[in-house]
């Protein structure tokens, strides 16, 4: 099976420059298109996905600094290579610190321009490659991008696969950094509709008078800003997936309108005359008590009842702690890696502080202290001086204390085995060869420990 041909965009408001880009581009195989400046390649970008831009740095209206500027504000994330006449290498280079994959100078000869293009062939491909071995190295504790062997998550991922070709509303609670949007994107790769967009928005962070206009769009002169026509996000999300996060807190009138949608399957661009349908997966999600909310009025019941067709409620992390190892080796690979550098490794009482840990901020809160010890370590070892001082401290449901005047390490120590063993037991239910494998030791240690330390 051949590999599709990569779409190029060729910006220059050079008119000569663009058909020659575009016939040479042609026959080496490429699908091209061009635009004559920087606002029209904007709305090119906005529309259609490329796989890579060849811009012009100096052009009349937007130059391609200023494009490349507002393409990743916008999330675009096609390379981009620029070139640069005479005058404007310094701005080439500024563009390259901003993002830009590389820059070619005026006049160029047919082949660098393939050349440079092969080479950022290259990198997609490769970026690509490792991508796949980062899941393939997740093997069977890897879902979608989720990570975990804890078996209450096992169970979520089979209800994920039962349901991801239905186009049944599903509701995902949880605390605060558990995962949920990772859980929603999995539904949307596991269903009928991978191929189509996946789309995502916090409902929290979008001020209450634009938030009707980003969901449904809006047609020109709706309101004074509305220069001309938007799509909004259940277009966008059409014949794929929505994903609605902090649904709990929509404003109620929105809450009336998004109930309409969901029921008859059409949205109205705010100041539009007619309505048009879509064919849009719904995904909701939030860290509020929305029964809690409903019996306050603070949230509509119908729109909750149509919301939570089927829920999926993800454990915190403290119920997690088998997954603690695995979920720091992911992160030490993702910000550990270094050129050369020899492999990071979390020594044996940096592992025991961390699962000793509540995590209060969950998976985004353990993400945040990997990256953040990954900084600090000396060598290739992540220590305990590594963590911050609320993790050294030993915080957790049931904190370690010790007197003041007692420095003993060898007490610390004890009283910190102790206290995970305790733990352990409790989650397991009293089952030993259960809490042995949680905590990485033999089942013979684990007796002598029990005994040792007097534990029932």
């Amino acid at each position: 099976m051949t590999d599709s041909p990569k779409r190029i965009l060729v910006i220059d408001d050079e008119e000569n420059l663009r058909h020659m880009l575009s016939v040479m581009l042609t026959r080496q195989g490429y699908l091209a298109d061009t635009a004559a400046n920087g606002v029209a390649g904007l709305e090119r970008l906005q529309s259609a996905t490329y796989d890579f831009v060849l811009c012009d740095i100096r052009m009349p209206e937007m130059d391609g600094k200023t494009l490349l500027a507002r393409a990743l504000e916008a999330g675009i994330a096609s390379p981009f290579i620029m070139m640069s006449a005479y005058g404007t290498v310094d701005t080439a280079v500024a563009c390259m610190k901003m993002g830009a994959y590389d820059f070619i100078s005026k006049p160029f000869k047919k082949d660098e321009i393939v050349m440079v293009l092969k080479k950022a062939e290259e990198r997609e491909r490769l970026k690509s490659e490792n991508q796949r071995l980062r899941e393939v190295v997740a093997g069977k504790d890897g879902f979608c991008g989720i990570i975990s062997r804890n078996p209450a998550m096992q169970e979520i991922f089979s209800q994920i696969g039962r349901i991801g070709d239905l186009k049944t509303t599903v509701l995902i609670l949880g605390e605060s950094g558990t995962g949920k949007e990772l859980v929603a994107s999995a539904i949307h790769k596991c269903g009928n509709r991978a191929q189509g967009p996946f789309v995502a928005v916090n409902c929290g962070a979008i001020p209450e008078n634009l938030l009707e206009s980003e969901l449904f769009g809006h047609v020109r002169g709706a309101f004074t800003d509305a220069a001309g026509d938007k799509a909004g996000l259940f277009e966008q999300a059409d014949n794929g997936t929505l994903f609605l996060d902090e649904i709990g807190e929509m404003p109620q009138a929105l809450q009336v309108k998004l109930l309409r949608v969901l029921q008859e399957e059409e949205i109205r661009r705010v100041g539009a005359a007619a309505s048009r349908k879509v064919n849009v997966r719904v995904v909701s999600a939030t860290s509020r008590d929305l029964e809690a909310d409903v019996r306050s009025g603070r949230f509509r019941e119908d729109l909750y009842f149509r919301l939570n067709v089927f829920s999926i409620t993800l454990p915190p992390l403290r119920e997690r702690i088998e997954d603690i190892p695995l979920l720091a080796e992911h992160f030490i690979a993702k910000y550990g890696a270094g050129d050369g550098a020899a492999p990071v490794r979390i020594v044996s009482e940096t592992m025991r502080l961390l699962t000793a840990y509540d995590w209060p901020g969950n998976v985004r809160e353990l993400e945040n202290v990997i990256e953040r010890a990954t900084i600090l370590r000396v060598g290739d070892a992540i220590t305990a001086e590594c963590l911050p001082p609320r993790l050294r401290g030993g915080m957790g449901t049931s904190e370690v204390h010790l007197p003041d005047e007692n420095l003993s390490i060898k007490k610390a120590e004890d009283a910190l085995e102790r206290d995970l063993i305790r733990k352990a037991l409790i989650k397991t239910g009293g089952n030993r060869t259960k809490a042995a494998v949680i905590l990485e030791i033999s089942h013979r240690s684990l007796l002598y420990k029990l005994k040792e330390f007097g534990i029932e």
